[in-house]
This record gives C-alpha cells, sequence and structure tokens, in this order.
C-alpha cells in the first residue's frame, strides 16, 4: 500500500473535504443546506458542482460518468456515458453539466415494474441524491442516484428508503420536543450491516453449473468433514485468504466504505466482514458496493465469492445481520438505556415503540427479508426461525417485567466477572448477554435483526424497521403532546404498551422446538416460507402503514409485491430447469458408465466362481436410484411444463410441486454420490469445495 491509510481511505470520494477544496464558500453552503435542511440546490449551484465533479474525476484517470441506482432486481444498475464532446474542429473537449449531475434518463423498460407501467413505455429517470457522495471506481464517476418511471412512480429502492428516514426523523423529533429536547434538529436511522460469505476455488466453482447458474449447490453429498470441530470460526486467516481480505479493504476504504471487522466464520471456508455504522442511505450503498467489491477481488485472487444465503447443505448458511437504531444529531443513541433505564422515561418510550412495532407488524418483517434463498436458511444452522421475536436480556427483560407487573425494578447493575486469574485486570459484565438464535436481539444500544439473508438488498428491512417506527412514535406523540404530567402519562403509556405485546419478547431458545409451540400458543406468525410471507406485504395494515407515512402510493406497494412474487418462480424454475440439466448431462451419463465397469467386474467374477462381491451389491443398489433419479428428474420436467400463468398461482405451484420434487430428485443424487467411484462423479464435492481455499 503507497499511501497511509488516512491517504487512501475515501480518496476516490467526493466527499465533504473534497468539496470545500474544489467548491466555492456559496456552492458548498448550498449543498449543505439541500443536506440538512431539504432545501433546492439551485441551476448555478448544480453546474458548478458538475463541473468541480468532472475536474476531481478526471484527476483521478475516470472517463465515463454514470448514475449508479437499485432497482427492484436487488442489485445496482449502471449506464456509462464519457465527459467527451465534440469541438467541432475534429476534436474534443470535456464536458459535464448541471442538468447531466442532476438528471439521467436511462432505458426503464427491462427493469422490474410489477406492472407499474408497460413494456413498452421505456422512458425512466435517475435523479441525483446529494446526501450520497460520488466516487470514482474503474475510470467512472458514480452518482448515487434515485430511480422512477415517467409518472415519477418509484422502481427502485433508494427513494423508498430516504422517505422512511424522513418518517422517523420527524415522529422522532415530536418525542424528543416533549421531554424537553429543543437541540436536536434532526433523527437519523443508523445501520451496521454484517456480511458473510463463502470463498472457494474459481476454478471448482466454474466445473459447477448449479453454482455459476443459481449461486448455490443443487447437489452434495454431506462431506465426511463440515463444521462439527469447531475450529473454523475465529480461527487463523490461511495466507491465500488474509491477501484478499487486505485487498478487500483497500478496495473498500478507497471508495469510502468503513470496513472494520474481517475474520472466519463458523462454517469451513465462510467468512465476514462489516462496516463501521453510518446513516441506513450510505450503509445501504456501501453494502451494495462491499457485495461487488466482493466478487471482484475474489476473482483476481482466484477465488469465486458466493453470497447465497445457502450455498451448502448441512452447513451453516450465510446472513446480513442489519444492526440498527436511532441517533441524534447532537451525537445521542436513542436506544443507550444509561445506567438505570427504569428511570429513563425516554429510552422505554421509544423501547416500548419498538416492542409494539415489532409485534404489530411481525408479518411485514418477515416478508421484508422473504427470498427463496432465505428459505433454505431460516431455521437451519445458526440462523433464527422463521417466527418473529425480540430478545432484550436479563437486565431489560427484568425491567420490562417490573413495569408489566407494577414494581420497583432493582437493578443489578455491572457486575465483575471472577475469572480467577490475579493478574489479569477486572473485567465488566455486559448486562445483556447476546442471543444467536434471536431473530431481533437487543445488544446493548440497538437491535440486530438476525433474518435479513447476505444476498439481499438492506433497503427492504430498513424501510420496515424505520416506518414502523415512525407508526409507533406518531401514535405516542399524539397520545402525549398536551398532557399537564408528561411522566405519569408516559409511564401508563409504557405499562400498557409492554402488558399488550409481551408476546413478541422471547429470552429463551429460538432453535427449540418447543419455542415454536409456545409461539403458536402467543399467536405470533410462523411465516416458513416466501410464499406464506408475502402476501403480508400487500395487507391492508401494511398498505395503511406505507402509504399512511407516504414511503409508497397504493400501487407501489402492490408492485414490490408482483415482483417478488415473479422473482420467486423465476429463481425456483432457474433452478429446476439447472438441476435437469446437470442430471441429464451429468450425473445419468455418469454413473452409467459406473455401473456399466461394475457390470463387467460381476460378470467377470461370476464366471471364476465368485457370486457375491461388492461390485454385485454395489452394482445393485445403484441401478435402483438411477431408476429412482430419473423418476424425480421427469417429474421435475413435467412440473416445469405445467407451471400456471398466474403470477401467484405459479408461486405456490413451486412451492409445493417443483421444490419436493427437487428434493426427490437431491436425495437420491446424493447418495448415489457415496456410492460412486470419485473417477467417475462429473463434479467437485462438498470435500473439494469446503475444504480448497488454502
Amino acid at each position: 500500500m503507497d499511501k497511509t491509510l488516512k491517504e487512501l481511505y475515501g480518496s476516490m470520494v467526493f466527499d465533504e473535504a473534497t468539496m470545500q477544496e474544489h467548491l466555492s464558500a456559496r456552492t458548498f453552503a448550498s449543498w449543505k443546506d439541500c443536506v440538512k435542511e431539504g432545501k433546492t440546490l439551485g441551476l448555478d449551484a448544480a453546474e458548478e458542482m458538475a463541473e468541480a465533479m468532472k475536474q476531481w474525476a478526471i484527476s483521478l484517470g475516470a472517463t465515463h460518468y454514470t448514475h449508479w441506482f437499485q432497482p427492484m432486481t436487488g442489485a445496482t444498475a449502471e449506464k456509462h456515458d464519457s465527459f467527451i464532446d465534440t469541438d467541432g474542429m475534429g476534436g474534443i473537449v470535456m464536458k459535464f453539466s448541471g442538468k447531466e449531475l442532476v438528471k439521467g434518463e436511462p432505458d426503464a423498460s427491462s427493469f422490474p415494474s410489477g406492472g407499474l407501467r408497460s413494456t413498452f413505455e421505456a422512458r425512466g429517470y435517475t435523479a441525483w441524491d446529494p446526501t450520497s457522495y460520488a466516487f470514482v471506481k474503474d475510470n467512472s464517476l458514480y452518482i448515487p442516484t434515485i430511480f422512477c418511471s415517467y409518472s415519477g412512480q418509484a422502481l427502485d429502492k433508494k427513494m423508498p428508503l430516504l422517505r422512511s428516514m424522513e418518517a422517523v426523523n420527524k415522529q422522532a423529533l415530536r418525542i424528543l420536543r416533549l421531554f424537553g429536547d429543543t437541540e436536536t434538529q434532526k433523527v437519523t436511522a443508523q445501520v451496521g450491516p454484517e456480511q458473510e460469505y463463502f470463498l472457494i476455488d474459481k476454478k471448482l466453482y466454474n466445473a459447477r453449473e448449479d453454482l455459476r447458474l443459481t449461486g448455490r449447490t443443487l447437489f452434495g453429498a454431506d462431506s465426511p468433514r463440515g463444521q462439527e470441530m469447531e475450529d473454523h470460526y475465529f480461527g487463523m486467516i490461511k495466507p491465500r485468504v488474509a491477501d484478499f481480505m487486505q485487498e478487500l479493504d483497500e478496495e473498500l476504504w478507497k471508495v469510502g466504505v468503513p470496513s472494520k471487522t474481517k475474520h472466519n466464520e463458523v462454517a469451513p471456508s465462510q467468512h465476514e466482514m462489516a462496516a463501521i455504522y453510518s446513516d441506513a442511505n450510505t450503509a445501504c450503498d456501501h453494502n451494495q458496493l462491499a457485495m461487488e467489491l466482493l466478487k471482484k477481488v475474489a476473482d483476481k485472487h482466484g477465488f469465486a465469492c458466493l453470497i447465497h444465503e445457502k450455498p451448502f447443505a448441512g452447513v451453516n448458511g450465510s446472513g446480513k445481520h442489519d444492526n440498527w437504531s436511532l441517533a441524534t444529531d447532537t451525537g445521542k443513541n436513542l436506544f443507550k438505556p444509561g445506567s438505570t433505564p427504569e428511570q429513563n422515561l425516554q429510552f422505554l418510550v421509544f423501547l416500548a415503540a419498538f416492542v409494539k412495532g415489532v409485534d404489530e407488524y411481525q408479518g411485514v418483517l418477515r416478508a421484508s427479508i422473504a427470498t427463496s434463498a432465505n428459505d433454505h436458511r431460516l431455521g437451519a444452522q445458526e440462523a433464527p426461525p422463521a417466527v418473529m421475536s425480540i430478545f432484550l436480556g436479563d437486565e431489560l427483560a427484568g425491567v420490562v417485567e417490573s413495569i408489566i407487573e407494577g414494581r420497583t425494578h432493582t437493578s443489578a447493575g455491572k457486575r465483575m466477572l471472577d475469572i480467577g486469574v490475579n493478574v489479569l485486570p477486572n473485567i465488566r459484565q455486559d448486562n445483556t448477554d447476546r442471543n444467536r438464535t434471536s431473530p431481533m436481539a437487543f445488544t446493548g444500544n440497538k437491535f440486530e435483526f438476525r433474518m435479513v439473508g447476505s444476498s439481499d438488498s438492506i433497503s427492504g428491512p430498513n424501510i420496515i424497521l424505520n416506518t414502523m417506527m415512525a407508526e409507533e412514535l406518531k401514535q405516542f406523540a399524539d397520545e402525549l403532546e398536551g398532557k399537564t404530567d408528561l411522566d405519569a402519562a408516559a409511564a401508563e403509556l409504557i405499562k400498557r404498551v409492554f402488558t399488550d405485546h409481551s408476546r413478541i419478547i422471547f429470552e429463551g431458545n429460538g432453535y427449540d422446538d418447543a419455542w415454536l409451540e409456545l409461539a403458536e400458543k402467543r399467536g405470533l406468525k410462523n411465516l416458513k416460507t416466501t410464499p406464506d410471507a408475502l402476501p403480508e406485504l400487500v395487507a391492508d395494515s401494511t398498505v395503511d402503514l406505507l402509504v399512511g407515512h407516504g414511503i409508497y402510493k397504493p400501487e407501489e406497494v402492490h408492485a414490490r409485491y408482483i415482483v417478488y412474487v415473479e422473482k420467486y418462480t423465476t429463481e425456483i424454475l432457474i433452478e429446476a430447469r439447472t438441476m435437469v440439466d446437470m442430471i441429464e448431462k451429468d450425473i445419468l451419463p455418469s454413473v452409467s458408465s459406473y455401473l456399466s465397469e461394475l457390470c463387467s467386474r460381476v460378470k467377470l467374477m461370476s464366471e471364476i466362481g465368485i457370486a457375491e462381491s461388492f461390485e454385485k451389491g454395489t452394482a445393485a443398489k445403484i441401478a435402483g436410484l438411477l431408476s429412482d433419479l430419473k423418476k424425480a428428474c421427469t417429474s421435475i420436467e413435467d412440473a416445469i411444463a405445467s407451471v400456471p400463468s398466474d403470477d401467484e398461482a405459479a408461486m405456490y405451484f413451486c412451492r409445493d410441486t417443483i421444490i419436493p420434487a427437487m428434493n426427490d430428485a437431491r436425495e437420491a443424487a446424493d447418495t448415489l454420490e457415496t456410492l460412486v467411484d470419485r473417477r467417475f462423479w462429473p463434479f467437485p464435492t462438498y470435500s473439494e469445495l469446503l475444504f480448497s481455499e488454502r
């Protein structure tokens, strides 16, 4: 690394310090007013901003610019235009206007719209998001933007997120004013996503059609060794992986992503990176960049980076723990309990709002992270179940319980851990333990939404968290404003909310079957699959919530439901067709060749008087399994040909018919893998994939 870390970090970002250096004081002040107070940036200021961006980007080697946006695919999109224009004399000049900065016009016909426009209506607009810094990457100036249709409907994930951030800011300020806070001018949703991923050898990846086309292994018998040794988590990082991680950090730091943590995860070949908290909008942009750079840098090091939620059956899947909180522009975390949370009315009001919101909107929270990939992960190794609940920890749960029961809570305070070694300093014990089985765990001053899938955009769940919180705070402010005795009214409200919504609080083991039985008795929703969960997006309560706070128009809510229904069906059908292709072109021919060899050996042994042999018994087993596999493959093909034309019917058909047929095929194929000579098995096994990253 030629530059010091301080010089490297943000060196490719047109951030506030860079703006001050390149802009006039007047234009810089106009941008600050635009960001802080929502004022419109004037045309003159936009022109100066564009010229400064261009000159700065060109100095870093940029030749093009792109409006970088996040359509409803969950990925990012970009169309690059060069800065060049002709000068009328056979030469060129470099131009970039304020108009080109502020608005772009990509073809919107190929992006999901959920019926918001006809496919022949191609016009769409991108509009600059001045709250998210532009950056240079791959010789282009990247300008973060929103994406909307010709008639102004949101076709992306950024615009609704920005609206939700404003909604929670508005209502949180009302609560803070009630408690005498006149200094805070803005409350911002803060997010810190943790990104899990797998690294496997690129040559092995290329040898597996399922990984290349679907991101996960559709076949694979258990490796003789998996994660049962528990020696990979936080273990020594192997040199080749360490080199990858170092370059990844450097690339992330250049574009201003504050990559902080890197370590081995629980499963073999699984790892994690995490960034420092930032506002939800920036965090979402940064996480999209992180997913892109994970794959790009991995390729340079001979790896394939897998971000699928469950690339390998039988070992841990990958999540993206979404750590969420609210912070003021004066530096206060509104979910920080303080030393005596039972006496901190303001904190308890925000906590009560969150508890009430998760209980009332548990369905749409589950739907916000629902994908076909995440269905494989939830409820499996190290992943929370599909039932929503909140873990508060012993201390805070005790506070809530005492409030419900109307008694004084005796705080344990910070306890000292007796570690039995006199030469070591005393270690304070945290009041809140970590619960890895909880979908929504309080971790000291934030909530960790552990259900989010590793490949998903974090915009969706944060839109719901922000808007849910805005609604509950609105209801609280409506009730408390005008009360002569605020403390008494707030205490009564808190007690009522905790009493009415305590069912969503669970302090035990979320993996235990007894919890699912208890959750059912409590009336909590167990939405096991994406088709179970997606209807929650268009439930009346969800539509009222999102439309009521101006996050979406009604048709925009329904459009997202249609997009996600179609996405689920499309992903399952791609997997089914890939499975058929691998069975017919790889597994059946290869296993048949091995069976033929076995039969030849059986015949030879019979000729020399050996009636019973390993070959004969194995051949009989393989012949039966080949028949089972062929039947299952035919069932998949028949099902693919019978998918209903109606979108919703197709989604349920995929879940109820195609997936079971795929499971039957996998069971037969995976058993065959354990019987077939390694020389004949047509693609790399789990043993090779999971233990070859070195």
